[in-house]
């Protein structure tokens, strides 16, 4: 007979996982505790880090001479491209903001508001 089928059965919320209780269960956890018997100390853990950083050094795939220096050739010439376009767009903004003012001022003189 299901749980469903007891009327008279008690209504009790389903148990929620605490943190750290996943799939593996209590007999995994309380075994895995028997084995790590102390923390790592810290020359060890530092040891360990350079031993990470050797190892993936190692799988590093470096460019080579000829592609750095394409690399770099294509860099210079693009800023340089952009710094010339950037210079040329707010040469034309400040000359176009200074004609319009030359041209509100003498519109105003026309006018007699000045």
């Amino acid at each position: 007979m299901a749980e469903t089928d007891n009327p008279d059965a008690p209504i009790v919320a389903p148990r929620i996982a605490r943190y750290g209780e996943g799939p593996e269960g209590k007999p995994a956890r309380r075994e895995r505790a028997h084995t790590a018997s102390r923390p790592p100390r810290f020359y060890e853990r530092w040891w360990e880090f350079l031993h990470d950083v050797r190892a993936e050094m190692r799988r590093v795939s470096w460019p080579t001479y000829h592609h750095v220096q394409n690399t770099t050739i294509i860099t210079v010439i693009a800023v340089i491209f952009f710094a010339v376009y950037l210079f040329l767009v707010d040469q034309a903004l400040s000359r176009l903001i200074i004609g319009l003012d030359w041209a509100i001022e003498k519109l105003a003189r026309l006018l007699g508001l000045v």
